[in-house]
């Protein structure tokens, strides 16, 4: 059974796996013809542009590969929070072609390791404060589901 996440409707039942190689060329095909002005688009007054979206999924593609990797390799692993709004302003320089570029090759680099991954790895458990007793399959689905949701937000900037 499917592990449920924050982000498990984004999904609709799919396969994470196959969501995220969609999700990772979609992001380009979005992308592809936009200006510096178009990565500066928001979905409304207080919400980040688009650049910054990009820049946050990059960053979350770090953390979720790294707790993935940690959880595989590290007994008892007990995962941290990461304040997404705290992590922004390090990257925050970063053009959106160049956060988009970041983003895709972390896409695939997480998308091999998770492909390669056994039932018994998938299953791999970690433990996350504010959610308890997770696996390695929650990161995966979380993870995808994580795109879809902000897929959908550049590809209504565009």
């Amino acid at each position: 059974m499917a592990p449920t996440t924050p982000y498990t409707p984004q999904l609709a039942g799919r396969d994470p796996l196959e969501a995220m190689a969609g999700s990772a060329a979609k992001f380009e095909q979005v992308t592809r013809a936009w200006t510096p002005p178009d990565y500066e688009r928001t979905m409304g007054p207080g919400k980040w542009s688009a650049r910054l979206v990009l820049i946050h999924l990059a960053q979350s593609e770090i953390a979720f590969g790294s707790r993935a990797r940690l959880a595989l390799t590290t007994p008892d692993y007990a995962s941290q929070n990461f304040d997404q709004d705290a992590w922004l302003p390090f990257d925050e320089g970063m053009s959106g072609q160049d956060a988009t570029l970041a983003l895709i090759a972390l896409m695939h680099m997480n998308l091999a390791m998770y492909r390669r991954l056994t039932t018994g790895q998938r299953e791999t458990p970690f433990s996350h404060p504010a959610y308890g007793a997770l696996t390695v399959d929650w990161i995966i689905h979380q993870q995808a589901g994580h795109h879809v949701h902000h897929l959908r937000q550049l590809q209504e900037l565009r």
